[in-house]
């Protein structure tokens, strides 16, 4: 049985973050085909898109697991809708949001899953906190986490202690 290691992007704007958040990091830490949990440090940052909502919490994750991709985004989505998910609008408010960011040091293009995940070199609320976990980890494109980094306006970021 072969092992991946994941980084996923965790986030949440609504119905209390932390919360949101804590619960599913609980979930994940204790589901049975995962180990070697490691959580970033949380930031809240401005929404991507419409502006007329919340700001957001969000960290990434790093965790070894049996299960294939496609099995990872489906526990990933029963998470999302265990904590009542809804998808109204595009980049819209949401009570969690987890995204496959990389798995292992694959490229995967399927019609439910893109590997690495198509916005996160855009993103500096995923890269900041990845750099957080793997500053030096090299990337399919041939570059580091860190020197991504330096290219992305992280300004808007504010670290968030965990309760």
């Amino acid at each position: 049985m072969s092992r991946h290691t994941v980084f996923i992007g965790l986030g949440s704007n609504l119905n209390n973050p932390l919360e949101q958040l804590n619960e599913a990091i609980a979930y994940l830490n204790a589901h049975g085909d995962i180990d070697s949990f490691e959580c970033s440090p949380w930031y809240s940052s401005k929404p991507v898109g419409p502006q007329d909502q919340p700001d957001y919490v969000n960290a990434v994750a790093r965790f070894n697991t049996s299960l294939s991709p496609i099995e990872t985004l489906d526990l990933l989505q029963s998470i999302e809708n265990n904590h009542h998910r809804v998808r109204e609008r595009h980049w819209g408010p949401r009570t969690l949001d987890l995204d496959i960011l990389l798995v292992d040091n694959e490229i995967i293009s399927l019609p439910r899953l893109n590997v690495p995940h198509p916005f996160m070199l855009e993103r500096g609320f995923v890269i900041q906190p990845l750099s957080d976990l793997v500053p030096e980890l090299l990337l399919p494109n041939g570059k580091t986490v860190k020197e991504h980094v330096k290219q992305l306006d992280t300004s808007d970021l504010v670290s968030i202690e965990k309760e």
